[in-house]
């Protein structure tokens, strides 16, 4: 981690206040459904969906039945609430991993939101032949824990140091998978600030994806969320490109590298 990394601080209150728009951004996204049926079909692999800090499966639904009607194998990772890396989290999410890959004798793409993404890039390292390609939405991985609003409760809830948990899986979290990868994240985010939730260096494998105006709560289902992961996941494997910003695009997805 850069000193700079380490130096930037969280959300402000007042955007960490502004995170009830979550609500609102469900609304979106049920009233853009017709919309979101235009974007691209998958061609029927597996797909594991982590959430974040202290949600459930239940925070997913609505982005795995969306997936799931595009015709991927959508799979929640059916460990309750996420209480952080506590005694056999890891070791229940790899065995999972290999069993959907066994299972469907195909790759798995993995979507993790917040904490869940952070799990999703470890996985990807431990697992790369098992892996197909990681996407990461608003999760702090390339700076310290102390940049979100949540490290508190992460560290009450699990019972360890954030910064300890950093080297849980396989190596440090700002390392970037062997696989391709996303992150998506939003500049007003209210609970992780939006410097540490994107690669550091882009590359032919990595890429950022940044949405406007969303909340960090929000963004498992927020509309323009939702079409990205679909877009990404739609790539035929072994062809990934990065994200098509042409056209219609720029006017949803801004420039993430732009300077403000």
């Amino acid at each position: 981690m850069t000193a700079a990394a380490a130096t930037i601080a969280p959300p402000s209150g007042l955007l960490m206040a502004l995170e009830m728009r979550a609500i609102h951004e469900l609304g979106a996204f049920v009233g853009a459904l017709p919309l979101l049926r235009l974007a691209p079909r998958g061609d029927g692999h597996p797909v594991l969906v982590l959430p974040g800090l202290l949600a459930s499966d239940r925070s997913t639904v609505p982005l795995r039945r969306f997936l799931k009607g595009k015709g991927y194998q959508v799979h929640g990772w059916q460990q309750g609430s996420n209480f952080g890396l506590r005694s056999g989290v890891e070791e229940r999410m790899v065995a999972q991993v290999k069993e959907l890959a066994d299972r469907y004798s195909r790759k798995v793409s993995l979507v993790g939101w917040s904490l869940g993404g952070l799990y999703a890039r470890q996985l990807a390292k431990v697992l790369p032949d098992e892996v197909r390609g990681v996407i990461s939405l608003g999760s702090p991985f390339s700076g310290s824990p102390r940049a979100t609003n949540a490290w508190r409760v992460y560290e009450f809830v699990s019972g360890h140091i954030a910064e300890e948990d950093e080297e849980h899986l396989s190596g440090h979290l700002a390392e970037p998978p062997p696989t391709p990868s996303t992150a998506i994240f939003s500049r007003t985010d209210g609970v992780c600030a939006w410097q540490v939730c994107r690669e550091p260096e882009e590359s032919n494998f990595a890429e950022n994806i940044e949405i406007t105006g969303a909340s960090h709560c929000g963004l498992g289902h927020h509309p323009a969320v939702v079409y990205a992961v679909a877009d990404r996941l739609a790539q035929p494997e072994g062809q990934w490109k990065k994200f098509n910003r042409s056209g219609w695009r720029a006017l949803v997805y801004p420039d993430p590298d732009r300077q403000v």
